[in-house]
């Protein structure tokens, strides 16, 4: 059976216990067999390494050097690396490591909760079969993002909260490797109540599936 590991904490106003539960749900569901912690603590267990996948779900916060190592360690022999939003994306901001395995760093959300458009790029991806751009309601991530990701969908960004960025087209969704280990990360989900969008939940789902070995 295929084991995850779901670690939750940070700011609080991304609701990351009650994400962790949905996540812990979806893999039951899908045959994982799940563990949950609340401390990065549990990112230094050498025994992740054994894992399928690991999710993340700690907005800001700090890590130890000793947690973030042997956490990029474990995926870069394998382990399947999955998140969302600030809890994947704005997570351990001086932990340059760990944004390096990532492929992106949140740096501003123009307008906070708003609504734009989530653009889908790579439709013949099994992670985006079926589909469609859609209309979404949130926080509209600007982000530092890495060039060899493989993006599977962008926003564009209208001007009229910095008009200095009108135009500029930003991955939401991407997927990449990091030595052995396949990551995946989507900039949706603000708080827990959006995990009901349908688009973003399949995406999300199918997402987390793909990065498990």
């Amino acid at each position: 059976m295929r084991e995850a590991l779901i670690v939750w904490g940070g700011w609080s106003g991304h609701e990351p216990e009650q994400c962790a539960m949905i996540y812990k749900s979806w893999l039951e569901e899908d045959g994982f067999r799940v563990y949950v912690e609340n401390t990065t603590e549990a990112f230094a267990d050498p025994s992740i390494r054994d894992l399928s996948l690991i999710v993340p779900i700690f907005t800001m916060s700090k890590i130890e050097k000793e947690e973030v190592n042997n956490l990029t360690a474990a995926v870069e022999s394998g382990v399947g690396l999955a998140g969302h939003h600030g809890g994947m994306g704005d997570a351990f901001r001086d932990a340059v490591d760990y944004q390096f395995m990532v492929g992106g760093q949140w740096v501003a959300h123009p307008g906070n909760i708003i609504d734009y458009r989530v653009d889908i790029t790579r439709k013949d991806d099994p992670v985006m079969a079926g589909v469609n751009g859609f209309a979404y309601r949130s926080e509209q991530y600007y982000m530092h993002v890495d060039p060899s990701n493989e993006v599977l969908a962008t926003t564009t960004f209208n001007g009229d909260h910095a008009s200095w960025i009108d135009g500029v087209t930003m991955p939401v969704v991407w997927k990449r490797k990091h030595g052995a280990g396949r990551v995946f990360y989507s900039a949706l989900g603000h708080v827990s109540s959006e995990f009901q969008v349908p688009e973003m939940a399949t995406i999300l789902r199918r997402g987390i599936n793909w990065a498990a070995r």
